[in-house]
């Protein structure tokens, strides 16, 4: 039998992601992307907001997030640039297919992010996604282009097992008919609340704890593969 649920993370996992920002501090993604994009003092600030935060010196990651956005809006990050960085994030192959696959087996689908919503909101219209939680909204103030305001979500590490928890509770399912997939240490959590886990193409700290790990070699990589790898291995609670 298929699993009931399967969440899955954004960057790394739904969408590709940029290898070459991958330092080991945290999974890349589009918050690095657009640091990077803005440029070098800013991508400067932005990674010792990542050490900041793995040295434990915030108290949450909401807080890291209001950090890591003044650093954008100090050095005026405007809808143009973040819209272009938005839409050029590619799928990964096969991940269109793969979650059409779940869909058509009666699989309730779920992104769940630390990233940006317009990010969660593109994968969730294209795939037809049933729910999202996504981390972090920007509202542009139309004359000028910037930074006008935004919403954040509590939604890494404590916050993804809330929120899986949340939408099995509603469903009325057992978290053992739960998969879960990601890439990065930040789902360590997550993929140890759920019955089955997978760490695709992710960092070390997540392959210790998942019940399966996929590793393709760079410019290879298929989302297809976890659907093999549920039906190979998952074995409904």
């Amino acid at each position: 039998m298929p699993p009931k649920i399967v969440f899955m993370d954004l960057e790394g996992t739904l969408f590709q992601k940029n290898r070459r920002l991958d330092n080991g501090l945290v999974a890349p993604s589009a918050w690095t992307v657009l640091a990077e994009r803005i440029g070098k003092e800013c991508l400067e600030e932005e990674e010792e907001t990542k050490k900041r935060w793995i040295l434990g010196e915030y108290p949450g990651y909401i807080e890291w997030m209001r950090d890591t956005i003044r650093i954008h809006q100090k050095y005026r990050l405007n809808k143009s640039l973040f819209d272009e960085v938005i839409n050029e994030v590619q799928f990964m192959p096969m991940a269109k297919e793969t979650v059409n696959t779940f869909r058509n087996n009666g699989v309730i689908t779920v992104i769940i992010s630390g990233g940006f919503k317009a990010l969660a909101d593109r994968a969730q219209k294209e795939l037809k996604i049933d729910h999202a939680l996504s981390a972090c909204e920007y509202f542009f103030n139309e004359e000028s282009g910037e930074i006008d305001h935004f919403n954040l979500l509590p939604s890494d590490h404590g916050g993804k097992v809330s929120f899986v928890k949340l939408i099995a509770k509603e469903h009325g399912v057992s978290l053992k008919d739960c998969v879960f997939v990601g890439d990065g240490k930040n789902d360590v959590t997550v993929a140890m609340t759920v019955g089955f886990s997978i760490a695709f193409n992710a960092q070390p700290e997540l392959k210790k704890v998942a019940s399966f790990s996929i590793d393709q070699r760079t410019g290879h990589e298929d989302f297809s593969a976890v659907l093999n790898t549920i039906h190979e291995n998952f074995t409904s609670g």
